[in-house]
């Protein structure tokens, strides 16, 4: 394993944990938008219907991966400009 992708890892690390409570904001706010509940519902949760479960759950995945995506790339790319290498 190279050197800059260990050097890395914690930076990776922090950068996730950023981008976890990012898109839980996002979609906290998303959520309230579209004129839903100020909690999204949980799978189990008996007075919701199916369709607003499965959206929440979608909702809520998509606006993960997209942010976690953005924030790690963003992470890469300022290693790159301070080091010169690509941490991947």
């Amino acid at each position: 394993m190279k050197a800059s992708k260990i050097a890395y890892k914690p930076v990776g690390l922090a950068l996730g944990a950023v981008s976890g409570m990012a898109a839980g904001a996002l979609f906290k706010q998303t959520w309230k938008m579209l004129g839903h509940d100020e909690d999204a519902p949980d799978a189990t949760d008996e007075e919701r219907s199916w369709g607003e479960v499965l959206l929440a759950a979608t909702l809520q995945g998509a606006l993960f991966a997209g942010v976690k995506a953005a924030v790690d790339r963003a992470g890469a790319t300022a290693v790159r400009r301070l080091t010169g290498t690509w941490p991947g």
